[in-house]
């Protein structure tokens, strides 16, 4: 390549920059050990096959070869050197960004309970289910809530049969009385120690999933033990005057209506509710039918109001009952322009219209109280599981009256069970815990 007159600019076409970039190196360091004490930069031609280093070591002032050869070769190592320290950072991000991915699972499992829930078919994706027996994941102090009013649940229903026993006197009924006590007691010692534990920050995450089974597990035990001393009472009372809990947040308890609903272009569903879990108090009843498992639900998961649900299609309810005290609700719908109506305790609160307008309720499916279903019948999710007690749920075919929904909620003895589900022992199933025992709805408004 020719220079060219002085102060002209040598343009160089951008393929030969990097062919150019190594002997000017090479010459830049012949030219500081001049004597001159200034820095000189020599352009020679170098054929396209040729040796750029031995080309530069046979240009004007151009030191040996040898030193030529040393420089590429320390400039080679250093290459090298740098490209092992890149590979090698490039190692350690990927374990730091697979721990960071690990840890953000973790805190979406933990914080599942608590995430918002929206409506509609696109509400249960992104969250693993939990496997058949697994309790929620929430935090420690929320399970040591639960447990608490489990206990309190169990002391009620312990009072109750007290009273029974006065009335009819057993000595195996008050043995089996005291020692359902004693282990009340001891369980109570149990979730005390926890508590301690925690504010003692000495509390054992790795622990807490098998303690918790264990409490659970003795927890189920004492409940069927009392189920079993409450049959003594089932002659005595009449066949709706039970109620349905569910004490803890499981996947696995739950109860079942034993007949479907029919195909409906209108309803009311009815039914005495206690609860104060939080946050949401989960679903009171799914209806699934085939290719649909949210033909009709009622659910309030994480923050969000209650809301029913008819067909995917989702209308928010104005109810304000999740404060541990009995309350009466209603919800009645027609499928004409999708006008739905909310009573609680007697009153209306609310109302609106275009909810699954036109679309009837089918038939031949499968009704479940306390749990919301994924799967006809079943694909229960711990997180949306009813928390609390159920009474008096019925459903009919037709909207009812202010007046009659009234009645229901003041105990009118004038009240009409549901034409299409009435309330009534033989007609509900118990599974995995959940018990039925003596409502006198009336007397417990409080």
């Amino acid at each position: 390549m020719a220079a060219g007159p002085p102060g002209s600019r040598l343009l160089l076409p951008p393929p030969l920059l990097p062919l150019l970039l190594l002997p000017l190196l090479c010459l830049r360091g012949l030219g500081s050990g001049l004597g001159s004490g200034q820095t000189r930069f020599i352009c020679t031609s170098v054929p396209l096959d040729g040796d750029m280093c031995a080309a530069a070591a046979a240009a004007p002032g151009s030191g040996s070869a040898e030193e030529l050869k040393s420089a590429v070769l320390q400039l080679r190592e250093t290459v090298l050197q740098q490209k092992e320290t890149i590979m090698n950072q490039k190692e350690t991000i990927r374990e730091l960004t697979a721990k960071l991915g690990r840890c953000e699972s973790q805190s979406v499992l933990e914080a599942l309970p608590g995430e918002p829930k929206g409506g509609g078919a696109g509400r249960k994706a992104g969250f693993s289910k939990n496997t058949m027996g697994d309790l929620s994941r929430a935090p420690a102090a929320e399970t040591l809530s639960q447990l608490g009013q489990t206990l309190q649940s169990l002391k009620t229903r312990l009072e109750n049969l007290e009273q029974f026993s006065r009335m009819n006197s057993s000595s195996q009924t008050n043995n089996l009385k005291d020692i359902l006590q004693n282990k009340i007691d001891d369980l109570e010692k149990q979730v005390l120690s926890r508590v301690n534990s925690l504010e003692e920050g000495k509390f054992n995450p790795k622990n807490e999933s098998e303690e918790r089974g264990k409490i659970e597990s003795t927890l189920t035990s004492l409940h069927q033990r009392i189920s079993d001393l409450e049959k003594g009472q089932k002659d005595n009372r009449p066949p709706d005057r039970f109620q349905l809990t569910f004490p803890l947040r499981t996947n696995y308890m739950y109860a079942k209506v034993k007949k479907s609903l029919p195909e409906m272009y209108a309803f009311s569903v009815c039914m005495w509710m206690k609860s104060n879990a939080s946050p949401g108090m989960g679903t009171p009843f799914s209806y699934a039918v085939p290719g649909q498992a949210n033909e009709l639900v009622l659910i309030e998961w994480g923050n969000n109001p209650m809301e029913i649900l008819i067909n995917d299609k989702v209308a928010k309810l104005p109810f304000v009952i999740n404060d541990g005290k009995w309350h009466h609700i209603c919800v009645t719908w027609t499928t004409r322009d999708g006008v739905w109506e909310a009573y609680q305790d007697g009153t209306q609160t609310g109302s609106g219209e275009n909810l699954a307008p036109y679309h009837p309720i089918k038939p031949q499916g499968v009704l479940v109280l306390g749990q919301e279903q994924d799967t006809l019948g079943g694909g229960f999710d711990a997180t949306q599981a009813f928390v609390g007690e159920l009474a008096h749920f019925n459903v009919w075919d037709r909207k009812l009256s202010p007046g009659e929904v009234y009645g229901l909620a003041t105990c009118s003895t004038r009240a009409l069970a549901g034409n299409v589900i009435a309330w009534a022992e033989a007609n509900i199933d118990v599974y995995g815990g959940a018990t039925k025992w003596t409502f006198e709805a009336c007397r417990q408004l409080n």
